[in-house]
């Protein structure tokens, strides 16, 4: 960091931007001023997107936003706006668009130019210094740009109208009355299975990324259907990734995505919304299976998210880095040599044969730590018995977990996103539901908490919160992520509260987003800042389209509810994408779960019974333990007046003045039960 350099970066609170805060460019935040400063002097403004955990946004920016002679360009030619991705994903979503159209490809760091109006013309993502490997230098882009700005207006603005043509119509949606096909959720999982590596699990090749959403959409089929091929897909994915290098195995937690195909080197930085949604999967698939191995990695998941990524006050921080010392990976791979300096020669000789370490390495010279032998064939090779290995293991991962922590640890950005913890939520809930550790139901509390006290004002949420500061109107992705983490937390808890903040939220939602003329949800509400486009989300990426979540949450809310409303707009956003989920479902696998949800008309279970009644308990210990993805569940106490709660609820009683449970099904309840064998019955065979 350079002291002589100082930019108006230095007073934001994002890590990615004071990152940037001792450039040499002179950067602006997204502002007024800037746009304002443009026009004053023509000059074209260069907006710059990325995020604190992008590699190649630190590569660009030691190459080119630290150079003098760039910078000194940069400042002469363009107004230079730098934005953090997490922070505004609503201009990210708008410029990276723009930037996939001009340019058939997306991705970080962004680089987008812009008019003194805000509209874009020409951009790209990655540049390097000078022309390499066929590539144009950022040099000869800026020059090209600034002089096709100056002398070529007509082109620009041309450049300009096809790109606001092509946005304006992306948030096009039309409302198609054409029932659904009873096998439409069948026809998408067959169509995304036919991307399957068998030989190593997950969709296409090189390079692999975490995909819940189809995952969740493969269980749901193998549910409805009972083909076994989709369950194995599904365990078979799991399993090669938990042994895999994009498993952390000493500390837990998931890498990004793996740059080969055999799930063995990741690209090192950890996200909170992969490991968020790879916990839910976990808890998901051991409720299918009862592999243990699948609660185990689950629980170690969550302990090194509770332990690394857990503000004091709540709420789950944003990312962990790539790179540590200037190099990737460097905090995470070993040396031979190292390893037996900690373990010892006898036992270094056990762990490096069991996790393949080597010499040579297997990633520039250094090791990835991932298992090759079960614990039963390190027995049989050392001669000791299972119970020896496994102890062994279990000493040697913490002995070297504890010499990693000793290391410069890779740098953390500690933005709390709204959007990111709904999904920490849901991951939470589900696991409270096969898990009785405390940490996990303290940590959702106290990020529900935080959430309500310090990100929530006057009625609306908002979208970020760090060094004691909330700022940005909540987007779509946040009401909708969680308000059904909140209704997860509820099914998992049954604590009234979070359902009546999930319906108080939800409520917001639909006021703020709902487009009232073609239907489905904007990304920005109504009270957010103008920009030059409003863009609906329908596609999933690495986190699940706010649609897809927003229809789930209506038609979970409608069945727990009674409210026509939302059942009736849950119904549009599903006819208004119906030809997209049919023709790309990999990218609508959270809405085709939506639908499934809808199609297959969900068991809506109603106990009636005091909470800390052990009859209760059982029954809902019984709910818990069965995998259920069409499900939704309510506990109201025989004393209160159930018909005032909901009218779905009316009439339902105890019998005998015991926990008493009710299915009911496409507007037909099951007679009260009592016993936990006839739920059983009812809830698997039915």
């Amino acid at each position: 960091m350079d002291a002589k350099h100082t930019n108006r970066l230095v007073h934001e609170t994002s890590p990615y931007l004071l990152q940037h805060a001792h450039n040499p460019v002179d950067w602006y935040p997204w502002s007024d001023e800037a746009f304002a400063k443009a026009k004053e002097e023509n000059k074209p403004v260069l907006l710059s997107i990325g995020y604190s955990a992008c590699h190649w946004c630190h590569v660009m920016e030691r190459e080119s936003f630290e150079n003098e002679q760039i910078a000194e360009l940069m400042n002469n030619l363009f107004i230079n706006i730098k934005v953090d991705r997490e922070e505004r994903p609503d201009l990210d979503e708008i410029y990276m668009n723009a930037v996939q159209m001009l340019t058939g490809r997306g991705g970080w760091p962004m680089t987008m130019f812009l008019t003194p109006d805000r509209q874009p013309f020409y951009g790209g993502t990655y540049f390097p210094p000078q022309d390499r490997h066929g590539m144009p230098g950022f040099t000869r882009i800026l020059q090209g740009v600034a002089q096709a700005y100056r002398d070529k207006p007509d082109d620009v603005q041309k450049s300009v109208g096809q790109i606001l043509s092509a946005l304006k119509q992306m948030s096009h949606s039309d409302d198609h009355e054409h029932a659904f096909a009873p096998d439409a959720i069948g026809k998408a999982a067959e169509q995304i299975a036919s991307a399957y590596d068998a030989e190593n699990g997950g969709l296409g090749q090189a390079p692999k990324f975490p995909n819940p959403g189809v995952y969740e959409l493969f269980l749901r089929q193998h549910h409805h259907s009972g083909t076994e091929r989709f369950l194995n897909m599904v365990t078979h994915t799991l399993t090669k990734m938990m042994l895999g290098g994009i498993y952390d195995h000493l500390g837990g937690g998931f890498h990004r995505y793996s740059v080969d195909e055999k799930w063995l080197v990741p690209h090192f930085e950890k996200m909170l919304y992969d490991n968020a949604q790879l916990v839910r999967t976990l808890a998901l698939l051991y409720r299918a299976t009862g592999n243990k191995l699948f609660r185990r990695v689950m629980e170690e998941t969550l302990d090194y998210l509770i332990r690394e990524m857990l503000h004091s006050e709540g709420g789950f921080y944003s990312t962990q880095d790539a790179d540590s010392e200037g190099e990737e990976g460097n905090f995470f791979v070993w040396s031979r040599k190292e390893i037996n300096q900690i373990l010892g020669e006898e036992d270094g000789e056990i762990f490096t044969r069991v996790y393949d370490v080597t010499e040579l390495g297997n990633f520039e010279g250094k090791n990835i730590l991932h298992p090759i032998l079960t614990v039963a064939q390190a027995a049989g090779l050392f001669k000791k018995t299972p119970d020896q290995i496994e102890t062994l293991i279990t000493q040697a991962k913490q002995k070297l977990f504890a010499a990693r922590e000793r290391r410069e640890k890779p740098f953390r950005d500690e933005k709390i996103i709204t959007s990111w913890n709904g999904l920490m939520l849901s991951g939470l809930a589900e696991a409270l539901k096969i898990s009785a550790k405390p940490s996990f139901l303290a940590a959702a509390n106290r990020t529900i908490q935080l959430i309500f006290t310090k990100m929530y004002s006057d009625g609306m949420l908002l979208h970020t919160y760090k060094d004691g500061k909330a700022k940005q109107l909540g987007f779509l992705d946040d009401y909708a992520f969680i308000a059904v983490g909140l209704l997860d937390f509820y099914e998992a808890t049954l604590e009234r509260s979070a359902l009546e903040r999930a319906v108080e939220l939800t409520e917001v939602m639909v006021r703020e987003f709902w487009d009232s003329s073609e239907g489905g949800f904007f990304y920005t509400g109504n009270s957010h800042e103008q920009l030059i486009s409003r863009t609906k989300p329908i596609f999933d990426a690495s986190v699940p389209s706010g649609n897809a979540k927003a229809t789930e949450l209506l038609l979970r809310l409608y069945h727990l509810t009674g409210k026509e409303d939302f059942v009736g707009k849950a119904e549009t956003v599903l006819r208004s994408y119906s030809h997209a989920m049919e023709s790309q479902p990999f990218g609508f696998a959270h809405m085709l779960c939506a639908l499934d949800f809808h199609l297959g008309k969900p068991k809506d279970i109603v106990l009636v019974g005091k909470p800390d009644d052990p009859r209760t308990t059982e029954l809902l210990a019984l709910i818990n333990s069965l995998y259920l993805p069409n499900m939704t569940l309510q506990l109201v106490s025989p004393d209160e007046p159930l018909d005032e709660i909901s009218p779905l609820l009316a009439g339902k009683t105890q019998i005998n003045r015991t926990a008493t449970a009710y299915v009911c099904h496409n507007h037909t309840c099951s007679p009260p039960l009592t016993r936990p064998e006839e739920l059983r019955s009812l809830l698997v065979n039915q």
